[in-house]
């Protein structure tokens, strides 16, 4: 039976979630904006936005050694009013010398938060001692739906209004939340010395994840970053009908992580990542077919499906494999997140200046058929010997 600080903890990594989902929504919702405001072409907001995957994985990799000693408690108070401030930053910068370190700190400070917040959702989920990591991320797409329903909403206002605003509710959420997280002791309750990974965590057990995951943002950054342009350039949306693309991937997203906990206790892991491999690859050949708006949000909105169940379970059997909540096992999986994203900008970003939007998206769909075969890696297994 869980208790009251059971219960706190939770609600707290709920926010924590949310206001991340809410914060990376209001950023990349905008590119297309954002490269219109500042007449970027093609090539100079792909290099722009490989800004931020880079020093996220900069940040990933700090949050790992210092949530080991520190715990992720710290890190995230810290870190997650860092990014809403630099989400507003970005939207107010008049030129491009004073976005591109907006963009870099929010990069160090985005990648601490992923990392740290993962490293709550472990922690509570080891508490509970059942799934509950898709609860955390569907509330991370509910707000990254919000986000997008808020941008189309709001599209006549000026820019950095429209980045401004949802980034108060970030700053009071992650206020609120972060004395009530788990502490460095509490994310370790439960472990033993004996579990303690002396001899380090071994990486081979974590590859298949790794991958999985550095796909899976392949396929994301193709659509968060470059969402917006394909329904500006390939189906001629207008301003208003270009978030809805966004929109269909977060409520999608949203929708099957409702049921998602339930659906890996019962059919386990493995399936369900298998599963979303497939209909992530129908998703993506669907924004390559797509002959018009209504069939490209469709399509989006199938990507979501797909991709929607891979982080979850990728983190929580991360999780599984460092049973001494060190975090270094999440910190490595979380890594290639941004592996996935720096590759995602710049290959459907590379494609997309080279031969369209609409072949560029062909990339992601063949690295969302390679998850299809890395799924018997997400079954759940005893932690290895340390190597």
């Amino acid at each position: 039976m869980p208790s009251p600080r059971d219960r706190q903890t939770r609600a707290a990594t709920y926010v924590v979630y949310g206001v991340q989902g809410l914060s990376f929504a209001t950023l990349l919702i905008q590119v297309a904006s954002l490269q219109s405001k500042h007449g970027l072409s093609e090539g100079a907001i792909t290099v722009l936005l490989l800004i931020v995957p880079v020093f996220a994985g900069v940040g990933s990799i700090a949050a790992g050694a210092l949530a080991a000693r520190l715990g992720s408690k710290a890190l995230l108070r810290v870190a997650q009013p860092v990014v809403a401030v630099c989400v507003a930053a970005a939207g107010a910068a008049p030129d491009v010398p004073l976005l591109i370190p907006a963009l870099l700190v929010f990069g160090l400070a985005v990648g601490a938060v992923d990392a740290g917040m993962n490293m709550q959702g472990v922690a509570v989920e080891r508490r509970y001692g059942m799934e509950v990591l898709n609860g955390f991320h569907c509330v991370w797409s509910v707000l990254g739906a919000a986000g997008a329903l808020w941008a189309s909403a709001a599209a006549g206002l000026p820019l950095q209004v429209v980045m401004a605003a949802p980034m108060v509710l970030a700053v009071a959420g992650s206020l609120y939340a972060g004395p009530r997280l788990c502490t460095a002791d509490e994310e370790k309750a439960g472990t033993t010395a004996a579990e303690s990974p002396s001899g380090g965590l071994p990486w081979r057990p974590i590859i298949p994840l790794c991958l999985a995951m550095a796909f899976l943002y392949v396929g994301d950054a193709a659509v968060s970053n470059f969402n917006s342009v394909y329904m500006r350039d390939v189906v001629e949306a207008s301003a208003h009908v270009i978030p809805l693309a966004y929109f269909a991937y977060q409520a999608a997203t949203l929708a099957v992580r409702l049921g998602g906990d339930l659906a890996v206790r019962r059919y386990g892991p493995a399936a369900i990542v298998r599963i979303g491999g497939a209909l992530a690859t129908l998703g993506f050949l669907g924004v390559v077919l797509a002959p018009n708006q209504p069939l490209a949000v469709v399509a989006f909105g199938l990507t979501g499906v797909g991709l929607s169940v891979v982080a979850p379970q990728s983190f929580s059997a991360a999780g599984r494999l460092d049973p001494a909540g060190t975090g270094v096992a999440i910190a490595r999986v979380n890594l290639f997140n941004y592996v996935g994203f720096v590759v995602g900008a710049a290959l459907v970003g590379g494609l997309g200046e080279a031969a369209g939007m609409r072949l560029a998206f062909g990339a992601p769909l063949l690295l969302a058929a390679a998850i299809i075969v890395l799924a018997p890696g997400f079954q759940p297994r005893r932690a290895a010997a340390p190597a």
